[in-house]
């Protein structure tokens, strides 16, 4: 398994599929199938049974997952998308840096 260039909480711009042109927040992230929960995007209708949370049950709208690769993190500078390095800090640790702008990616 390899280390992948999104992270829960990064704001990705999405550049294909059905939303392409479309930036939201991630919510979460999947390594091993390599996909990503990311907010209002891939937004699915699902049929649910009555249960505690939804007491009526019926049609309930949830954002589906997304394969990372049509994904790109925002440049946090330019409110562009970009693509992410990875670089040592000086301390023996690895820092994501956008490849467009140079600046570090939290």
């Amino acid at each position: 398994m390899s280390k992948l260039h999104i992270k829960k909480g990064d704001t990705v711009y999405v550049n294909a599929g059905e939303d392409k042109g479309a930036t939201g927040r991630v919510l979460s992230v999947d390594p091993t199938k390599k996909r990503a929960i990311v907010e209002g995007v891939n937004v699915i209708t699902k049929a649910t049974k009555p249960n505690a949370k939804q007491p009526q049950g019926g049609l309930v709208k949830i954002e589906a997952p997304i394969h990372i690769s049509n994904l790109n993190v925002v440049d946090p500078s330019t409110g562009k998308p970009t693509r992410i390095g990875r670089k040592d800090d000086g301390k023996g640790n690895l820092v994501r840096y956008s490849k467009k702008s140079g600046e570090l990616i939290k």
